[in-house]
């Protein structure tokens, strides 16, 4: 799986046997390279730390702005809502942990622990690539379908409960295909790691595949779907309102008032940002599944870990995406600048505790 392909690999062996007695012995395998911490992890380590740090910030930041503000129950804002969930699962689980696994190199927390993590690990990245499929089809929707905004909260709701169960449902199999593996030779090493639950390469390429699908092609073509659909709508909106001589497509009648087309701007950057951050790491991970004596001679460690670095920067977007198009203007500079927790929180407390208008804005989209 992904979660596999990042991990650090253990060395496989391949055991000979001969039923002819007055063969020679084959000669004993070449001791294996055990990984080390090297300079490239560290480094990886640091900004993996940094984003850690950044990310659960700026997300708690979302939900605690969220949980003050009651006024304006949108349902763009449960999406957001979820989608910082999702975010903070990287930041509490996938993160730390490939901070603490480079820093240790082998596992030192029991199979219990490999099972478990390795499950979470891959309940957190579906979540994300989920959600941001269901605020995709909620954009196509309130453009397509405006009339049936009053039916939004609703269906956004049973939408989530199938994005947070195939996120677990999906997942589940890495607790069959995880495990504790220990060598013993040139000496004692623990790795958590799928060596062994597959009989051939084939099928762990195809299960490698089956999670990539689901993973990253599969929502990026719901994606990519949804925000074609919508282009083609606003083009065709447009170009009536030119044959009409109605230039104006912010007028009272519009089907895409204005507060839905912030929004809708919004969301194009949050998909966009999904697609950037994490395409040139799965392709890196198509290539490894498929030619890995290639990869290894071609693509040195340290890219392999800023590609991994450059998709984790996506949960740390997403908030700051949000805030650049909910918060308002005079208020912004603050927000980006003062990047820690506390003056994130004293300034969300100023905005729900401020004018009325400052409130309505910071949840405003529809």
């Amino acid at each position: 799986t992904i979660s596999a392909w990042s991990c650090l690999e253990l060395i496989r062996y391949d055991f000979n046997s001969s039923s002819a007695e007055d063969l020679p012995p084959p000669p004993p395998p070449p001791p294996p390279h055990l990984p080390r911490f090297t300079a490239a992890a560290q480094v990886r380590v640091t900004l993996t730390l940094l984003l850690c740090a950044l990310s659960a910030c700026c997300n708690l930041a979302v939900l605690y702005s969220a949980s003050r503000n009651h006024r304006k129950r949108s349902h763009v804002r449960l999406l957001i809502t979820n989608l910082a969930v999702a975010d903070l699962l990287v930041a509490f689980v996938v993160m730390p942990l490939d901070a603490v696994w480079n820093i240790t190199v082998q596992w030192l927390a029991g199979d219990l622990a490999c099972r478990t993590l390795m499950f979470l690990k891959l309940v957190a990245m579906y979540s994300c690539a989920f959600v941001t499929v269901v605020i995709s089809l909620d954009r196509q929707a309130a453009v397509l379908n405006p009339l049936s905004i009053n039916k939004a909260r609703k269906r956004n709701k049973v939408l989530l409960t199938v994005a947070w169960t195939m996120s677990v449902v999906l997942s589940i199999p890495q607790v069959f295909v995880f495990h504790v593996v220990v060598i013993d030779s040139p000496k004692r090493f623990i790795q958590c790691t799928t060596y062994g639950s597959f009989s051939s390469r084939w099928q762990e390429t195809l299960y490698n595949m089956l999670t990539f699908t689901f993973l990253f092609l599969l929502p990026l073509f719901i994606m990519i779907s949804c925000y074609s659909r919508i282009l083609f709508e606003i083009s065709k909106k447009m170009t009536e309102d030119m044959l009409s001589n109605e230039v104006q497509l912010r007028r009272s009648k519009n089907n895409i008032p204005r507060a839905r087309m912030r929004t809708l701007k919004m969301t194009v950057v949050i998909v966009l940002s999904f697609m950037v951050c994490w395409t040139p790491y799965y392709m890196l991970g198509l290539w490894y599944w498929f030619c890995p004596a290639g990869l290894e001679e071609t693509v040195s460690q340290s890219l392999s870990h800023i590609l991994f670095i450059f998709g984790l920067l996506n949960a740390c977007l997403d908030p700051i995406i949000y805030g650049l198009f909910t918060i308002p203007l005079c208020m912004r500079h603050m927000y980006f600048v003062n990047l820690g927790l506390t003056d994130i929180l004293t300034h969300i407390k100023c905005i729900s505790s401020g004018s009325s208008k400052m409130s309505r804005d910071l949840f405003c989209v529809q």
